[in-house]
């Protein structure tokens, strides 16, 4: 096969393929001897006779077939990516000599990897081969599908009149509408959700079936981050997007190892005494030229570059460093918190690496708080996860959970994930001085808290109106711009040596009652 194409083009021995195996060459390969038998007599008809087998060969009509057209997955069926490639190039090819145009369509099965947990791999695998059949129902003749990851899917559409975007936008929704049908297994419903990006071949940046492919999947990602179930289709700005965000990834990898992304911490006090209760620790990247570069702007290029892991394992560092130079310098912190993704907590490693930490800086384990988001906690089964953080709980370690509200977290998770804390979140805080309504939430969630035995902590605490009424409420810890913002550790020491001078014989706030 790789001899062969060396002979002629890609393009070329398609184009020859087609003409030499199609319905007109059946009709046309007894006159064409015939009129060379007349013309040239035995020779001609001889070199008719051979010379049209060999073209074929070269061309890939007979043989082995084109690269990848063998190659099928084993839980569906379908083609691979090899297989995909082709038929791009050969469609693009088709459609520029016929001036009619084509697409490709990228198809992903969100969050699949958290479903494969929960089912198993067996189980995964079955959903992925019923999808497939689901999505060739909505195909129509000509249209081909492939599996090109474990979640992926791709759509090539052969050479067609009047395909405009919005009929590719018409496409897209017929395949995520199937898509998202509801499946059964194991005598539960189960609910996928699919994110889709394509590209007409009108938008590809040029004649060729790879970038049309490679465009479905830039439009496919920009899709992935746009939440769920969500459809784009490629524009040439997206181009753009997404070479600066290869060009932050790049950046952000080189400044993690260069020591340029640090943890700063933000302060936790007590709204009973208002003394320090623990800080947080908060990634920050410091460029040498553009200055202080906020989270949001970074964390998704280290998430995208499979680096989120080894930012956890900075953080902690930095942690626990800041705790013993904290007793060093005689200012006790009781707890600094770190927070952990549910892609860390789902390292089986986790709780064990984490002892060993602890020795290491000789701390006890109730001096580190692992912060998780309540949406990992709403959205995990009981699995690693779950039993890290009881390891943890176990170990002495807190665990607080974060941005409380803001997901579905149940009663019984902050049982099973051995919550300690709940970290009200932002959305409750805001206008809390003087809005009944958000002061009839915030009391609510108080009273649920202390009926389990649970502690709150307020984030987001930006004015001291919030702080105090707050205080009055029974919240017991406080964290936010009105207490202090985040700051690197060099900056700590003196900021609790100015907070401890405010203090004074300050008066406890009482408690509230039932």
């Amino acid at each position: 096969m790789a001899g062969r194409r060396n002979f002629l083009p890609q393009t070329l021995r398609n184009a020859l393929r087609r003409g030499l195996i199609g319905p007109q060459a059946l009709a046309f390969l007894p006159a064409m001897a015939l009129g060379a038998f007349w013309l040239g007599g035995e020779g001609a008809l001889i070199a008719v006779a051979l010379g049209i087998p060999l073209l074929v060969l070269f061309a890939g009509a007979i043989g082995p077939p084109l690269q990848g057209a063998g190659t099928r997955d084993a839980a569906t069926g379908l083609p691979q990516a090899e297989a995909m490639a082709e038929m791009a190039e050969d469609s693009m090819a088709r459609a520029a000599a016929t001036r009619l145009r084509t697409a490709c369509f990228a198809i992903e099965i969100e969050a699949f990897g958290r479903l494969a947990e929960r089912v198993g791999p067996n189980a995964a695998e079955m959903l992925i081969g019923q999808s497939a059949a689901r999505l060739e129902t909505a195909l129509r003749d000509g249209d081909r599908l492939f599996r090109i990851g474990e979640a992926r899917f791709g759509v090539v559409l052969p050479p067609m009149p009047r395909l405009d975007l919005e009929t590719g936008i018409q496409m897209a929704t017929r395949l995520q509408t199937v898509i998202e049908e509801p499946l059964a297994h194991d005598g539960q419903t189960i609910y996928l959700s699919a994110a889709l990006g394509f590209c007409l071949s009108s938008r590809s940046p040029d004649g060729t079936g790879k970038a049309m492919i490679d465009c479905a999947g830039i439009a496919l990602d920009e899709a992935c981050r746009s939440g769920a179930s969500a459809v784009r289709a490629y524009g040439p700005e997206m181009g753009q997007t997404r070479h600066r965000q290869d060009t932050l990834c790049t950046e952000v990898q080189i400044a993690l190892e260069n020591g340029e992304i640090l943890p700063w911490f933000q302060p936790q006090i007590s709204t009973d005494t208002g003394h320090v209760t623990g800080f947080e620790t908060l990634a920050r990247w410091l460029h040498p030229e553009r200055g202080l570069i906020p989270p949001t702007d970074f964390l998704p290029a280290l998430h995208e570059a499979g680096q989120i892991g080894r930012l956890g394992e900075v953080m902690l560092y930095g942690a626990l460093t800041a705790v013993n130079a904290w007793d060093a310098a005689n200012a006790p912190v009781p707890t600094i918190a770190v927070n952990m993704t549910g892609e860390e907590l789902r390292n089986p490693q986790l709780a064990d690496r984490l002892r060993w930490e602890l020795d290491r800086f000789d701390l006890a384990p109730d001096r580190l708080t692992i912060e998780v988001l309540e949406s990992v906690v709403a959205g995990a089964p009981d699995d690693m996860a779950a039993r890290n953080l009881a390891r943890l709980s176990e170990l002495g370690c807190r665990i607080d959970l974060d941005d409380f509200g803001a997901g579905h977290a149940s009663l019984a998770a902050l049982r099973r994930f051995a919550i300690g804390r709940i970290k009200i979140d932002r959305s409750f805080i805001t206008h809390v001085d003087h809005d009944p309504e958000q002061q009839r939430m915030v009391n609510a969630i108080l009273t649920m808290a202390d009926r389990l035995g649970i502690e709150t902590l307020a984030e987001g605490v930006e004015t001291a109106g919030e702080h105090t009424m707050l205080a009055q409420l029974g919240c017991r810890h406080v964290q936010g711009f009105a207490i202090g913002r985040p700051m690197p550790f060099d900056a700590t020491l003196e900021w609790m040596q100015d907070h401890a001078a405010k203090l004074g014989p300050a008066p406890r706030i009482g408690r509230r009652s039932g």
